[in-house]
């Protein structure tokens, strides 16, 4: 009897022991932004060059704990989240009325920086919760001719929690928050004009 109950109790210790470690381990995003269209259509069919860069001091955008020197951190690789970045461009700039390029033949040009992309502890509006707060801002540089125009985009979010989001949850939070930051870029108004000029 005894044995039996040493045995549960070192497999319920094990069982925590685990679900903690899982809670805590450290995840590499595979986001995946979207445009969610609405743009100004100012193009007529005008080549635009399209570079899309990190301009990131690191992949580690943060940790579920929220704690600058705990190791369960939060990775968005440039390898993974810059081609994807890069693809939702070129449907925006498409859907503007324009043909996205890799090659500047001297017309119009369009540099997106991923300046920022943060995953820190938030406030949470009751104790019992947890809370992340969320950013990311992305830069655009446009060039046409003589002009130049610089826009900086940011987008925000806070969520509150009562156990810490896992991947999946974490993932979709930064894609919608990429998404938002593509969407904020692409509306701006004087980015569309000088690209049409």
């Amino acid at each position: 009897m005894r044995q039996w109950f040493a045995l549960k109790c070192t497999a319920t210790m094990l069982l925590l022991g685990l679900l903690t470690a899982c809670a805590q381990s450290p995840q590499i995003l595979s986001v995946s932004p979207k445009v969610s269209g609405g743009f100004p259509h100012t193009g007529n069919g005008q080549p635009v060059s399209l570079e899309v860069v990190d301009g990131r001091d690191s992949s580690v955008i943060g940790t579920r704990s929220g704690t600058a020197s705990a190791t369960s951190t939060i990775t968005v690789e440039a390898n993974d989240v810059i081609p994807k970045i890069r693809s939702q461009a070129e449907n925006a700039l498409r859907s503007m009325g324009f043909n996205p390029t890799s090659q500047n033949d001297g017309g119009a040009s369009l540099t997106l920086t991923l300046s920022e992309l943060a995953y820190a502890r938030g406030t949470a509006e009751q104790p019992i919760l947890g809370a992340s707060q969320l950013q990311a801002i992305i830069q655009a540089d446009v060039a046409n001719g003589n002009d130049t125009y610089k826009g900086r985009y940011t987008a925000k979010r806070s969520q509150s929690y009562a156990l810490k989001p896992d991947w999946d949850t974490n993932n979709r939070m930064v894609s919608e928050l990429l998404s938002n930051a593509l969407d904020r870029t692409f509306r701006d108004q004087q980015l569309a004009n000088l690209l049409a000029r």
